[in-house]
């Protein structure tokens, strides 16, 4: 298998992100990923719409990743290009509820609201989708699942996140793709400093 971004085809009803290695995983972490990958990575596209799987290995425990990954509300505590996240009163992080993000300058976007549209804790898996705001990313959607490994007493992470937008007008299906792929990679890369700096304080890390 061939280590290239997963992508979906205009001639395919469903991704197949279950047939393409994500960079950064092995061969023996993808075979046990599949069903995974298979259940919550994919989605019904069609010409007008382009989705991607990204992966990041983490040195940490899946618990201290998961910690960080669950917290709808403080999605600035790993991705990049978000100024601030607001909450209404009486916030309840259940499924259906929103979050209002101011995204840095520079960037094609200025807000975006956002819904929970999955949170288990029991298998580590949290969803959302983009239902309004000022930006270019229409009918967003991502899902991102958290997976411990441990092998020859090496405990490590390996975070996967996927995504289905709109192609907007004018652009490209390259283009959409590289731009989100451009901004999920450096909010997993983010993810994986702050959680392995979370473990090394704890004590966590594998020496």
């Amino acid at each position: 298998m061939a280590a290239e971004p997963s992508s979906s085809t205009s001639s395919s009803d469903s991704t197949v992100h279950h047939r393409t290695i994500p960079p950064g995983l092995t061969l023996d972490e993808f075979r046990e990923l599949i069903p995974t990958i298979t259940q919550f990575h994919t989605y019904s596209v069609g010409p007008d719409k382009c989705s991607s799987l990204l992966a990041q290995r983490i040195n940490a425990p899946s618990d201290v990743v998961w910690s960080v990954v669950r917290r709808f509300d403080k999605p600035q505590t790993y991705k990049h290009f978000i100024k601030s996240c607001a909450v209404k009163d009486g916030f309840q992080m259940v499924v259906g509820c929103t979050r209002d993000v101011n995204v840095i300058s520079g960037l094609p976007a200025a807000t975006s609201t956002e819904r929970l549209d999955i949170l288990d804790d029991d298998l580590k898996v949290t969803g959302f989708s983009i239902i309004g705001g000022e930006h270019r990313l229409r009918n967003y959607r991502s899902v991102t699942t958290v997976h411990g490994f441990e092998r020859n007493g090496r405990i490590w992470t390996v975070v996967l996140e996927s995504y289905v937008v709109d192609v907007p007008e004018g652009n490209t299906e390259e283009d959409t793709r590289l731009f989100a792929d451009t901004v999920v990679k450096l909010n997993l890369q983010k993810l994986a400093s702050v959680t392995e700096g979370l473990a090394a304080r704890d004590g966590d890390c594998n020496k």
